[in-house]
């Protein structure tokens, strides 16, 4: 099965998609992908061709993402919190050409890169777009999913149509079915929310309810209203509704999920002990399309974020590749039709990530209970986890560095009760110079998607190093945390 053939399972008469009062349903749906593809190949794109998504939730998203793959072109979503300075990199690190977006963007840099209006694009009416050739199969490219890369630029994730399809038919664990309904807050870019809440959704032939912009009180009305039956959101999520809800307002839902971060105690039993319900938890990584573990509706383990998936092989390696015992630390890799092709013209980084025999390195340390559940631990990698998105201290680090007067600096993780993490930027001024924080702050607003800004700025007299010359991150923590009494 190829992606855009998930929605063949849904009835012709039944709703895939209410979007702000549109109700559309899955014969509608194929007619608006059909319209899509017609105009993407009236203006060039062929096979193998990369076509741009920078848009909020939306059907036009759907259409557009749907319509790229009929025509075994690869969609490349793209994250609309980024800076232009961000998009600019991967519209030109990919190649792509045609960009379909719900606002015009402004490139400091000349890019030739065609920009359409998302909400329009299917209006014209062209003449039909041919069908795929016979020998184009699963195995091809669908989507490159850029991910922060710990060296500054981020990493295109090649992700093909059986890694999506593989992954969607593995979250039948859910037991979501025709009848649900499901609603849509995590943003269509992020592979977590578009697998696990949009192709999961359609390939169960149920129903998909989306959220343009998340509104914690605008939620809690669309599932009471709406009766919507399935949530999958981030932990930071979970906390804001706990507060804001009443039982009754989830009263229809019979499946919580969540995913992205680790899922803290506390939000656990405030939940439960306000609606009496469990949270399932997830974890994966865009690599893998992204579900590596989740758990079974109905089989919750507070702390776990699931068992393994069918199709999938995974191990626990310590520092030597060694397998270690069930209950001991290890880092978890994953073998299976979900991971990755590799990253996109990046083959160092690919070779990597995953090794000659076909496992994926996923960086994070785990361990299984006798069980079979699986407990992620601690990070190998220094990425910051806020608000269910990954920032990679090291490219921020690097558009600190283009602030005049800063001499050293390293970003952090710290603790937030919202959001999780967050990052807080430690920096060493030249000789002679001076730096405002505030101005500083500024200046990577500007640079940077706001997620990535550090919400904290702290000016050392010297920044520690490790006797290699290194900057000593665990010291600066240490220190950070002995100020703060914590």
């Amino acid at each position: 099965m190829l992606v855009h053939e998930i929605i063949n399972n849904g009835r012709e008469e039944d709703i895939a998609i209410v979007d702000e009062g549109r109700q559309i349903t899955y014969s509608q749906l194929k007619a608006g992908i059909k319209k899509y593809r017609n105009r993407l190949y009236e203006i060039g794109i062929r096979q193998g061709d990369r076509v741009g998504i920078f848009s909020r939730n939306s059907a036009e998203f759907v259409y557009t993402y749907f319509a790229t793959a009929s025509l075994g072109a690869i969609n490349v979503p793209i994250n609309f919190q980024l800076s232009t300075r961000e998009t600019a990199y991967i519209l030109q690190n990919a190649g792509v050409e045609h960009l379909l977006t719900y606002e015009p963007l402004t490139f400091e840099e000349k890019i030739s890169v065609t920009q359409h209006d998302i909400a329009t694009f299917g209006e014209k009416i062209c003449a039909d777009a041919p069908e795929l050739p016979a020998d184009f199969d699963e195995n091809n490219p669908c989507v490159i999913i850029y991910t922060s890369g710990t060296t500054g630029n981020p990493k295109g994730a090649i992700l093909s149509h059986k890694n999506l399809v593989h992954n969607t038919r593995q979250c039948k664990v859910f037991k979501c079915h025709r009848t649900c309904k499901s609603i849509c807050v995590l943003p269509m870019y992020h592979c977590f929310g578009w697998t696990c809440t949009v192709l999961n959704t359609f390939y169960r032939g149920a129903e998909l309810h989306v959220m343009r912009v998340f509104k914690p009180k605008e939620m809690v009305d669309m599932v009471r209203e709406q009766e919507i039956t399935d949530i999958i959101i981030v932990p930071s999520i979970f906390k804001l509704v706990t507060a804001l809800a009443k039982p009754e307002d989830f009263k229809t839902v019979r499946f919580f999920m969540s995913g992205g971060t680790t899922l803290p105690d506390k939000i656990v039993d405030e939940f439960r002990n306000k609606f009496g319900r469990e949270i399932a938890e997830g974890y994966g990584l865009s690599e893998a399309s992204p579900c590596v573990f989740l758990t079974t509706h109905g089989e919750e383990r507070q702390g776990s974020c699931g068992k393994m998936l069918d199709g999938e092989e995974i191990r626990l390696v310590d520092e030597n590749g060694r397998d270690v015992a069930a209950g001991e630390v290890g880092e978890v890799l994953v073998r299976g039709g979900q991971v990755m092709l590799g990253y996109w013209k990046n083959e160092k980084a690919t070779k990597e990530a995953l090794d000659a025999d076909g496992w994926l390195h996923t960086g994070d340390v785990g361990k299984v209970d006798a069980d079979g559940y699986y407990y992620i631990v601690n990070r190998i990698k220094e990425m910051i986890i806020s608000m269910g998105e990954n920032i990679y201290p090291r490219e921020v680090e690097e558009v600190v560095y283009k602030f005049k007067g800063i001499k050293d600096a390293a970003v952090i993780g710290v603790e937030d009760k919202l959001r999780g993490q967050v990052g807080a930027c430690f920096y060493e001024v030249q000789d002679g110079k001076t730096v405002d924080a505030r101005e500083l702050k500024r200046f990577l607003q500007k640079n940077l998607a706001l997620y990535k800004v550090p919400r904290e700025f702290h000016e050392l007299k010297e920044i520690p190093r490790t006797s290699t010359g290194k900057i000593a991150k665990r010291k600066i923590l240490e220190d950070y945390l002995a100020a703060k009494g914590t």
